[in-house]
């Protein structure tokens, strides 16, 4: 099988071309390095295009058999103040690589979503039937292709998966792959900065939660685990097993905001100094998924805990700290 990935310097689709080459299959990268860092493509060949450039989206697309599409705009926070990159990367760009797969003929698609597509939901934990009402940009945009993608699968020879995934955490235990973000935004990078001394503390943003230390309770996935999910996926796909398919990937287990710098603690073994702030707008105090359908239907269960979460994220965070 060959495998385009999108965004393949990004820090999830980084992990998840390792993973297919692992598994045994090849791989296209393409990404244009607008949010990506250079360093997860470890000197390999990249198409480094636009989404939108339809020419060189077909090239790169030339005897695959699938897509693995990963690229898009991810903050949260900016999605608030500059909606139209979001719908424009998010949306845009998205079809515009569908409509190149469906001139040159490729069908299995597995598309990385976003739990952000349940806003606040009615019920935790967190079911692929929740209904959807994004609270920002960014999981609107998100849903509108999800929407996309079951419309052109009515319409074509199109097998879509997609992934909704929570709070993907770690990296690979070889310590050359992983989270670079600018600015980042994820707890335990936030976290792992202050034991490698690029912050003096972290901060903790609220602790009057309904949870029993006070703090937001998240549902952390290994990346490792998220990367092993596509290649499921895709080898399903191949063999004809489902298409059209939705997963949530989590653990199903919530972990809070002080569980996880204890964690770091004790895994660095830094004091990493916490100071309380005030609430961010929005944060629901728990999400976590039910993630029983990835299991059932894609043989998928997460094999890596916090710990193991923990030490990945921190052999690549010093790996950078060295260089």
């Amino acid at each position: 099988m060959k495998v385009l990935v999108t965004g393949a310097a990004g820090y999830i689709g980084a992990h998840v071309w390792h993973a297919i080459e692992e598994a045994g299959h090849e791989t296209v990268l393409l990404d244009n390095l607008s949010t990506g860092w250079e360093g997860n493509l470890r000197g390999r060949d990249c198409h480094r295009v636009d989404l939108d450039d339809g020419p060189a989206v077909r090239k790169a697309l030339e005897g695959c058999d699938a897509v693995a599409h990963l690229a898009g705009a991810a903050l949260v926070p900016e999605s608030v103040t500059k909606p139209e990159k979001y719908w424009r990367n998010n949306l845009g760009h998205g079809l515009s690589l569908v409509e190149a797969m469906l001139d040159v003929g490729v069908s299995s698609f597995v598309f990385s979503s976003t739990c952000a597509t349940y806003g606040f939901p009615e019920t935790v934990p967190i079911s692929e039937d929740t209904p959807q009402n994004p609270i920002t940009p960014y999981g609107t945009s998100k849903l509108a292709f999800e929407r996309v993608l079951a419309d052109v699968a009515s319409a074509h020879d199109f097998k879509p998966v997609v992934f909704r995934y929570f709070n993907a955490a770690g990296a690979h235990e070889n310590g050359i792959i992983g989270e670079v973000h600018d600015p980042e935004t994820h707890l335990i990078p936030i976290v792992l900065q202050v034991a490698t001394g690029e912050r003096e503390s972290v901060t903790i943003y609220g602790d009057d939660y309904d949870t029993p230390d006070g703090t937001c309770i998240r549902d952390y996935i290994d990346v490792r685990d998220i990367a092993r999910a596509h290649v499921l996926a895709l080898e399903g796909l191949a063999a004809g097993r489902f298409a059209g398919e939705t997963f949530n990937l989590g653990h199903g287990l919530g972990l809070s905001v002080r569980e996880v710098i204890e964690c770091c603690r004790k895994v660095t073994g830094h004091p990493i100094p916490a100071m309380d702030g005030e609430r961010r707008p929005g944060d629901p105090d728990r999400l976590t998924a039910q993630a029983d359908r990835a299991r059932d239907v894609l043989g998928w269960v997460p094999e890596h805990d916090l710990e193991a979460m923990v030490k990945g994220a921190w052999a690549f965070a010093q790996s950078q700290a060295k260089a």
